[in-house]
């Protein structure tokens, strides 16, 4: 079935966060959504039937996902990222962020450490503050256009003038994003390995959001943290969902992989009571996206590629901003440092002057200022019609 990602659908009055909540974080609804991080694209027509075919069935009592859920996730894990993973480690959450959370408690007490590396999806920081943990930070380094981890940075955390760990409280876990938003940044086998190395050497786990493995460009292939090596595998948590590849964050599921005993069973011990299990619409979904979906995903990211060279095209005659090159997601970072304006002057710019939504690179951590989100999963129309804005607002500086 070819699909028509050009058509624009009113999504105004729907529910929708990105089209009826623009008001709320913006002061205005007349601007052109290039935020939060869903697509302006029609869901997989098998994902759609799965679902008006469980609604069929009029019974929706307590629910456990299909025995054939765990296969398939298994399957698709070999096929995509050549990890050949066990049905037992697997375990159905209600997303990536809730399944971060439950791995930070899991792994720490209140007033551990934790590391991150900004800047990072703004979720991470409510993950490990609401934890009753402190957020130690390890900077991306931008260099040439480029970010990478701070390697050397990232092994002083664990020393001091006489080689001991500085924080007074124990560093517990790595929270890594891979593909890291909002960067796009897909790291590179050798940064994981040496990262992961730091890591375990010095007793953390390691937790990764791969909730954009398959959002890659240009046949690009993602390396899943845990296939790595045994030893990666038997120290990490890994939190991966469709809801971001296949358009179904409304649907909220999700799938955590611990291959180590003894971190899954804390892991769901943590989870019992207080995380709820994924609505049966959401169980059908994941399992008819991952069956299913690659037709629909394949012309997605032929799309999103063709709105990436826009994206890099018009830049290249709007002076002041830059995109940051990226491997995968549909979530692009924008340098605006040479606009020369300040934080709230740039808020105000694309807001009130150009007129578009986007993503604020300062809730992003440290080494935002300066930069903005933008989402390009949009028809391409209204991508010429934000970057038009953009171009024109920027001439009446």
């Amino acid at each position: 079935m070819k699909y028509d990602f050009d058509k624009i659908d009113n999504r105004k009055d729907t529910g929708s966060i990105k089209w009826d909540m623009m008001n709320e974080f913006y002061g205005r609804d007349d601007l052109i959504p290039l935020w939060i991080a869903d697509m302006d694209f029609p869901v997989a027509k098998e994902i759609k039937e799965a679902i008006k075919e469980r609604a069929d069935h009029e019974y929706y009592g307590y629910s456990k996902y299909n025995h054939t859920l765990k296969s398939t996730i298994v399957k698709r894990f070999k096929d995509k990222f050549n990890w050949e993973i066990k049905p037992e480690w697997i375990v159905i959450t209600p997303g990536v962020i809730p399944a971060l959370h439950v791995a930070i408690r899991s792994l720490s007490q209140p007033g551990d450490n934790i590391i991150i590396q900004e800047p990072v999806y703004h979720l991470f920081f409510p993950t490990v503050r609401n934890s009753g943990c402190h957020i130690v930070t390890n900077p991306l380094k931008l260099e040439n256009g480029e970010y990478h981890m701070d390697l050397n940075h990232l092994k002083s955390l664990f020393e001091d003038e006489v080689g001991h760990n500085p924080f007074y409280k124990p560093i517990k876990a790595i929270l890594l994003c891979n593909p890291h938003n909002p960067i796009g940044k897909e790291w590179s086998k050798e940064e994981l390995i040496e990262a992961g190395k730091i890591a375990i050497k010095n007793g953390l786990k390691i937790v990764v959001d791969e909730i954009h493995s398959e959002l890659l460009f240009y046949g690009k292939q993602h390396t899943s943290f845990g296939s790595i090596s045994k030893e990666f595998e038997q120290n990490s948590i890994i939190s991966f969902s469709a809801t971001k590849t296949f358009n179904l964050a409304g649907l909220h599921v999700g799938v955590a992989i611990i291959p180590n005993d003894d971190l899954r069973k804390e892991f769901i011990s943590t989870m019992d009571g207080i995380v709820p299990e994924p609505s049966i619409f959401a169980l059908t979904a994941l399992e008819a996206s991952l069956k299913h979906g690659d037709e629909w995903l394949n012309q997605v990211l032929k799309y999103l590629e063709g709105n990436l060279e826009l994206l890099y095209e018009e830049l290249s005659n709007i002076n002041g901003i830059t995109a940051i090159k990226a491997d995968g997601t549909y979530l692009i970072w924008l340098d605006c440092r040479k606009l020369g304006l300040s934080h709230e002057e740039l808020s105000d710019f694309f807001i009130n002057k150009a007129k578009v939504a986007l993503e604020d690179g300062i809730l992003f951590g440290h080494g935002g200022e300066g930069f903005m989100r933008i989402n390009i999963a949009i028809p391409k129309s209204l991508l010429k019609e934000g970057l038009k804005r953009i171009k024109d607002a920027i001439n009446e500086l």
